[in-house]
C-alpha cells in the first residue's frame, strides 16, 4: 500500500510539473499584457499597476477587429472544407477495399513527413503562374495571392491528408454490423452513413475539427506570404506590429491574449466530444 501511495504521489508531482510548464507561458503572456510599455521593455516581473487599458488600446492602435475577422473567416472555411473532404475520404478508406487503397492511405501519411516550408516557394510560383494564365487565356482576373481563396485553398490542401488518416481510424473503430443492420432495415448506403455512422463518429470529427482550426489559427509562414494588409490574419497582424513597434510588447501580449479567446470558446463548446475523441477511435488501421 505504501509503495502504491508513493507512486500516486509521484504521478501527481509529475502532472503538476507538466501543467505548470504548460501554463507558465500563458500566465506570463497575461502578466505582460497588464504592464506599462516601460515595464514590458525592461522585463519587470509584475506590473506595479495593472494596465487594463492595454486591452482597449489594441483596438485603437491595431486594426485588431480586421485581423480577427480575417482569421475567423479563413479558419472556419478551412475547417469546413478540409473536414468535409476528409470525412468522406476517411470513411471510404475504412469501409471499402479498392485497388490502390493501401497505397493511397500510405501516401496520405507520407505527406506529413515533408516539411511544409518546402512547398512555400512552389505554391507561390504556381499561384502567380495560374493568375497570369487565366488573365492571358481567359481575360479574367482571378487572384490567389493576397486573397482569402488562396490561403484557404492552401490550408485545406495541407490539413486534408492528416485529417483523412485520423478519421479513417475513427470510422474503422465503428462496427460494420451497425451499418449492415441499417441496410437490412431498408436504408440506403448514404442514409446508413448519415444516420448511423456520422453520429457515432462525431467525437472523432469534433477532435479533427479542433485540430484543423487551431493549426490554421496559429499558422504564420504561409499567411505572411499569401496575404496582404486587407486579408492578413491575427498572426500576421501581430508579426507586422512587432516589426513596426518593437517596444510595445505590452500591446503585443494583450493582442495575443485576446487572440486565444475564440480558441478557448471553441474548446469549451466541443470539449465533451473532444475528450471522447481523444480516448476513442484510431484503434484499427
Amino acid at each position: 500500500m505504501r509503495e502504491e501511495r508513493w507512486i500516486t504521489y509521484g504521478a501527481w508531482v509529475v502532472l503538476v510539473l507538466i501543467l505548470t510548464l504548460q501554463l507558465f507561458p500563458i500566465a506570463w503572456m497575461v502578466n505582460t499584457s497588464l504592464m506599462t510599455q516601460l515595464e514590458a521593455a525592461t522585463g519587470s516581473l509584475l506590473p506595479q499597476t495593472p494596465q487594463w487599458e492595454n486591452y482597449l488600446d489594441i483596438w485603437r492602435v491595431l486594426p485588431f477587429f480586421h485581423y480577427l475577422k480575417n482569421s475567423l473567416l479563413v479558419c472556419s472555411l478551412t475547417t469546413l472544407f478540409a473536414l468535409g473532404i476528409a470525412t468522406l475520404a476517411g470513411y471510404a478508406l475504412a469501409r471499402f477495399r479498392f485497388p490502390g487503397a493501401e497505397l493511397f492511405g500510405g501516401s496520405v501519411l507520407l505527406t506529413q513527413v515533408i516539411p511544409g516550408i518546402l512547398f512555400l516557394i512552389p505554391i507561390y510560383i504556381m499561384y502567380i503562374a495560374f493568375q497570369n494564365w487565366v488573365r492571358q487565356a481567359l481575360g479574367l482576373e482571378i487572384r490567389l495571392v493576397g486573397t482569402y481563396p488562396g490561403l484557404i485553398l492552401t490550408y485545406t490542401a495541407f490539413f486534408v491528408p492528416i485529417s483523412i488518416w485520423i478519421l479513417r481510424g475513427f470510422f474503422a473503430s465503428i462496427p460494420k454490423e451497425l451499418e449492415e443492420a441499417a441496410l437490412v432495415d431498408g436504408a440506403t448506403p448514404f442514409q446508413a452513413f448519415r444516420q448511423v455512422i456520422l453520429p457515432l463518429a462525431l467525437p472523432g470529427i469534433a477532435a479533427t475539427a479542433v485540430y484543423i482550426f487551431l493549426t490554421a489559427w496559429d499558422e504564420l509562414l504561409f499567411a505572411q506570404i499569401l496575404t496582404n494588409e486587407a486579408t492578413a490574419t491575427i498572426p500576421v497582424g501581430i508579426r507586422n506590429f512587432v516589426g513596426n513597434y518593437q517596444n510595445r510588447y505590452d500591446l503585443v501580449m494583450a493582442a495575443a491574449t485576446v487572440a486565444t479567446l475564440p480558441v478557448l470558446v471553441l474548446f469549451f463548446l466541443v470539449q465533451r466530444w473532444l475528450i471522447q475523441g481523444l480516448t476513442a477511435g484510431a484503434v484499427k488501421g
